[in-house]
């Protein structure tokens, strides 16, 4: 295996486990993602990210064709199937994502890092909409698991995204409440650098 097979991402594990249940084509992992609502887990907006994907974890040795499959509707479909090496790839990444955190690079940390570019009332009126925002998807989010029979084990992501979810939402609430109390404020020498004003 290359070196290149390491590196793995979250669309990559979620083909080698969506193959651990059984062989199938790529159009089938597809719709069992949309099916299983994981839109929020891994990124499918490219309509070819999957095919890449699955190309690109085949020519690595970690899934091969099994077969082809035609129905009388249907194109001819290739199937896959994990390969030993996929299985101990997948056990690897999977260990490794849940001990230990990720250097990610979000963009909004980022935005925050630079808030003193705006003014503090425009501040506090964005992150007042995000904090609506924020809102609007975890009451949608919980409406959703309210309604799923599932054990919890099956669930555990989401009770995460909720959590973090919840905790973003009191922590933009927060800020924005300092900004319009005043406790934080753009006071200071470095206010010219950051504006671009002088004295």
């Amino acid at each position: 295996m290359t070196a290149r097979a390491q590196r793995r991402s979250p669309l990559a594990m979620m083909v080698l486990a969506l193959l651990v249940e059984e062989p199938m084509h790529a159009y089938r992992m597809q719709q069992l993602i949309r099916e299983r609502d994981k839109l929020d887990v891994v990124n499918v907006a490219q309509r070819n990210s999957i095919y890449q994907t699955v190309e690109r974890l085949r020519r690595e040795e970690l899934l091969r064709v099994s077969h082809t499959a035609r129905d009388e509707r249907r194109p001819e479909r290739t199937v896959y199937e994990l390969t030993p090496a996929g299985r101990r790839t997948l056990d690897a990444w999977l260990a490794d994502a849940l001990a230990a955190p990720a250097r990610e690079f979000p963009e909004f940390p980022a935005a925050l890092s630079f808030l003193p570019i705006l003014p503090p009332a425009e501040a506090a009126r964005q992150l007042d909409r995000r904090a609506e925002l924020l809102a609007a998807r975890l009451r949608e989010r919980e409406a959703v698991l309210a309604a799923v029979d599932l054990p919890r084990l099956f669930l555990v992501e989401d009770e995460y995204r909720l959590s973090v979810l919840r905790a973003e939402l009191d922590w933009v609430r927060a800020l924005v409440a300092d900004l319009r109390a005043g406790t934080l404020t753009w006071d200071g020498p470095w206010l010219a650098h950051w504006t671009g004003t002088t004295d």
